[in-house]
């Protein structure tokens, strides 16, 4: 009878010893609450907790709390096709001087290892770009966006002041078509200059995928969009079903990404004209991005004609005053000369 006592305490001892200070011994019958399945194996797998991302109202893992990027792409045809765009959540096409476009691409839920041709800033981009609080990265700048630049209106890095150390140039293209950064020297650059590189802008109103199916308007298969003359700045969308998503082409050539191939696929696109100034001799422009105006909005092969506004900065598209909600998924902004307007530069089929 000791015996037994004796080993029965032993293994209760051992039991006890063998747990560190913060295990306990679970009861088998609580098995299947403690994360043991019912064949005996630990379940360690747990998914990762999903963000719902501002900007494209898409959840996928991560914080989201990330500052937004803007970057000053160079769209002359020497520089297509260009890295990064596939990636940006949105971009905004505007005329820089004459009939040449160029974009600002807006990153925050993505980020590609490079971006580029960076080119050079423009006063209207800027104020872009200062709508989402974001870091402005360009290359060069106008006179007038040189004197915001100084003045630390936003922070930025300009590839002027580093060039060949942040900024790198690619010997299969020439300059100016040729100036590339990356992320990581993005993000070496912010500490260098101590800009925050946290803080995730205001989010759009976005659909779900629901919604979005059920969206209704003119049917808007073709869009073509011109900014004028010269063709070679004409731009195409073509919605495939498929995909539920818009591809973009610009002088018949498909938007692909020149590090993947990959193509750039939208959910969004917004078309909106604004009065257009040429202000000297090069043919740079002063464009109205505060007084507002007609637009369409395109989304899954649906065309609603829009007004815009511009609240603290940021462009929205609206029906008798109230916010339309985007697509989840990426957006592409056009913003074209009031003269001679929308109805006159934008085909739709």
């Amino acid at each position: 009878m000791l015996n037994k006592w004796v080993t029965t305490s032993l293994v209760a001892i051992l039991l006890v010893t063998g747990c560190s200070k913060n295990e306990t011994v679970e009861d088998p019958a609580n098995e299947e609450l403690n994360g043991v399945d019912n064949q005996g194996e630990e379940s360690m797998d747990s998914p990762e907790e999903k963000t719902v991302y501002p900007l494209t109202g898409i959840a996928q893992e991560g914080n989201g709390n990330q500052r937004a990027i803007a970057v000053m792409i160079n769209n002359h045809p020497k520089a297509r096709p260009q890295s990064g765009l596939t990636q940006a959540d949105i971009v905004y096409e505007l005329l820089a001087e004459g009939e040449v476009t160029r974009f600002l691409a807006i990153f925050q839920s993505e980020q590609p290892d490079r971006v580029g041709p960076v080119r050079s800033a423009r006063e209207y981009y800027i104020e872009l770009a200062k709508g989402f609080n974001s870091l402005y990265i360009a290359h060069g700048n106008s006179p007038e966006a040189k004197k915001m630049l100084a003045d630390e209106y936003v922070d930025h890095l300009n590839g002027l002041y580093y060039d060949g150390t942040l900024f790198e140039r690619v010997s299969d293209r020439q300059a100016p078509h040729n100036s590339y950064i990356s992320f990581a020297h993005i993000e070496q650059g912010a500490k260098e200059k101590n800009y925050e590189l946290d803080g995730a802008p205001a989010a759009f109103a976005h659909l779900t995928d629901e919604e979005a199916d059920k969206l209704s308007g003119s049917v808007a298969g073709e869009i073509a969009v011109s900014y004028g003359k010269d063709e070679r700045f004409d731009v195409t969308y073509d919605y495939d079903e498929t995909t539920k998503a818009y591809k973009r082409s610009s002088d018949g050539e498909w938007t692909t990404d020149y590090d993947t191939g990959d193509p750039v696929l939208l959910s969004n696109i917004l078309i909106i004209e604004a009065k257009h100034t040429v202000i000297d001799g090069e043919g740079r422009q002063d464009i109205d991005l505060t007084s507002g105006g007609k637009g369409y909005l395109i989304q899954r092969g649906m065309m609603s004609e829009v007004n815009w506004v511009n609240k603290e900065g940021r462009i929205y598209p609206v029906i008798d005053g109230k916010e339309q909600p985007l697509a989840p998924g990426k957006t592409w902004v056009n913003v074209i000369p009031q003269e001679p307007g929308i109805n006159q530069s934008v085909t739709i089929n």
